[in-house]
């Protein structure tokens, strides 16, 4: 493999394509809303069927709506939140050879070897890389070749 090296930046706009792209391959996938509906509902029956105090029902209510929020509005709290960090906005450094994929920023730097790599998801817009960990790493395909991209795809087979 003929080594590659390429810059991007950190902009809301990759990290917007990152969430996108690697949402329906997470863990959260699919939004759990029984949580906040049995929230929903304890609180209410604190409410209406018994006689303690009013505060537990309240705050079981709150807490409910506080989920439902978090689940509706996760895209905008998630991009809020990488975009506050100080990695935001900076050029990112990434190489690929046959050691693995490194990116490196001021701020970081991180080796993926091809070892550790268990498998690699091709979505519309990039790659997945899957650790054996668990862990996921998104790479746009706008920074690679087809060529490279047909030949990390094959190394995560």
């Amino acid at each position: 493999m003929q080594p590659f090296k390429t810059q991007f930046t950190l902009s809301r706009d990759y990290l917007a394509e990152c969430f996108d792209q690697s949402q329906p391959h997470g863990k959260g996938a699919k939004p759990n809303y029984l949580f906040p509906v049995l929230l929903l509902a304890a609180g209410s029956a604190t409410l209406m069927f018994t006689e303690q105090p009013k505060v537990p029902g309240y705050l079981l209510v709150a807490l409910g709506i506080l989920e439902l929020l978090h689940i509706r509005f996760r895209r905008a709290w998630w991009l809020a939140r990488q975009m506050m960090s100080k990695s935001a906005n900076s050029e990112v450094t990434l190489t690929v050879d046959e050691g693995g994929i490194t990116t490196e920023s001021d701020y970081t730097k991180a080796t993926l070897s091809w070892s550790d790599i268990e498998r690699v998801i091709e979505t519309e817009l990039g790659l997945i890389l899957v650790s054996k960990t668990g862990g996921q790493q998104y790479l746009s395909k706008s920074l690679f070749t087809d060529e490279l991209v047909r030949e990390i795809v094959a190394r995560g087979q």
